[in-house]
């Protein structure tokens, strides 16, 4: 190859660079026509005060709509937790110092009144026992005593004086012997039983063990007991339980006693239970700043367990004015807007007037008519898409 050859050798790599890659086009074309594939799609475009989508637009799938509805009541959802009835629950603790002998019930087990829970060895109850059998043999005593002081008054041997201190000391002995009476059957005893130091945990009511909190051998203790110590046994009617519910002061109205409300459970999707408010605090809590309210529910199928949380759905009225899901309404500074599609592809932004707002719901006193379909899922997306189009319309303008 000579000198007047070289110079062509890159317009030659050149020219042969531009053919492949015009060749790889028109093939790559090809089969983009051969495979169908779609045009990218046409941008949503803002006319006056709608933003309208093209039909097709895959942005159209992600907004849910739904039809504003007359709203009569709304649905108000509160935490709630279930706890044991307190009316229908009675906390055992022990009344002397001893030592666990003999367990008789277990959790689950129904027991009735005066049925006995646990057999105790304790000193101090047979101290008690000891009180008792001294106050009744010191009352017979001094019942014969006076018997003896009549029979020789009335025979004129004895001096009224001596017969008024015998009735004095017979007194004395029949209030020592209430006492003791009642000391020993305030904690599970009676009378004319042998000092045998014995006692028994007893039931004070018919119910069902959910708690126990002792075992065999354990050495208790009177002071054992009170706030932040756990009881010895609890027993209590599951038939009923109380319901605790933190309400907003602005459901206080609708929360009066013998206001009813629906109780709603993870552990039983799609299924409400009837309850009923009984009591409500007078006080607002200062750390939470809701108002404590109990409830009652009815518990006949044992499938409701205390200690679970709840929540409480309570219908409040709503007067006027329609409802629509929480999730259709915006918030731009000081005012509340929806987005409203009065034909498909179609939206506009509507300023409206809110009255009772829930988490679920929210009532519109103004702005809104029932029927008319607003979005009510990824609203605020729309919403930045409106502003984006209305930006680009007026970048466009001369």
């Amino acid at each position: 190859m000579n000198a007047h050859t070289r110079p062509l050798r890159p317009i030659l790599r050149l020219t042969l660079l531009v053919a492949a890659a015009a060749a790889l086009t028109a093939g790559l074309t090809a089969c983009n026509r051969e495979s169908g594939a779609a045009p990218a799609p046409a941008e949503a475009i803002v006319q006056g005060q709608q933003l309208i989508f093209p039909a097709g637009h895959p942005q159209l799938r992600l907004l849910k709509l739904d039809a504003a509805r007359p709203g009569s009541s709304v649905d108000v959802p509160l935490s709630a937790k279930l706890v044991w009835n307190e009316d229908r629950t009675q906390r055992v603790y022990p009344a002397f110092a001893g030592r666990v002998e003999h367990i008789a019930a277990d959790i689950g087990r129904t027991v009735k009144p005066g049925q006995a829970l646990a057999e105790l060895a304790s000193p101090d109850f047979g101290a008690a026992q000891a009180d008792m059998a001294r106050a009744e043999a010191d009352q017979a005593l001094t019942h014969k005593q006076l018997q003896r002081q009549r029979e020789l008054l009335a025979a004129g041997i004895v001096a009224q004086r001596d017969f008024e201190q015998a009735e004095a000391d017979a007194a004395r002995t029949e209030a020592e012997l209430a006492r003791a009476r009642a000391r020993v059957r305030m904690y599970g005893g009676g009378s004319g039983m042998p000092v045998n130091q014995q006692i028994a945990l007893r039931a004070g009511i018919a119910g069902v063990v959910v708690e126990r909190n002792l075992n065999p051998g354990q050495e208790l203790r009177p002071d054992q007991s009170g706030p932040g110590v756990p009881a010895l046994f609890v027993i209590s009617d599951p038939g009923t339980l109380w319901v605790q519910i933190d309400a907003r002061d602005t459901e206080v109205a609708a929360l009066q006693p013998g206001s009813a409300f629906e109780l709603e459970l993870a552990a039983y999707p799609g299924r409400r239970f009837q309850g009923r408010v009984t009591a409500l605090a007078d006080v607002i809590d200062p750390a939470s700043r809701t108002i404590k309210v109990r409830g009652v529910v009815a518990n006949a199928e044992r499938l409701l367990k205390a200690e679970m949380l709840a929540t409480a759905h309570l219908q409040r009225g709503t007067g006027e004015g329609v409802v629509v899901p929480a999730g259709a309404v915006l918030l731009r500074g000081e005012k509340h807007w929806v987005f409203v599609s009065p034909r498909p592809g179609v939206f506009e932004p509507r300023e409206v007037q809110t009255g009772t707002m829930g988490a679920q719901q929210v009532v519109l006193q103004r702005g809104l008519a029932a029927g008319e379909q607003v979005v009510v899922e990824n609203a605020l997306l729309l919403d930045r898409q409106m502003r984006a189009a209305e930006a680009t319309a007026k970048a466009a303008q001369p």
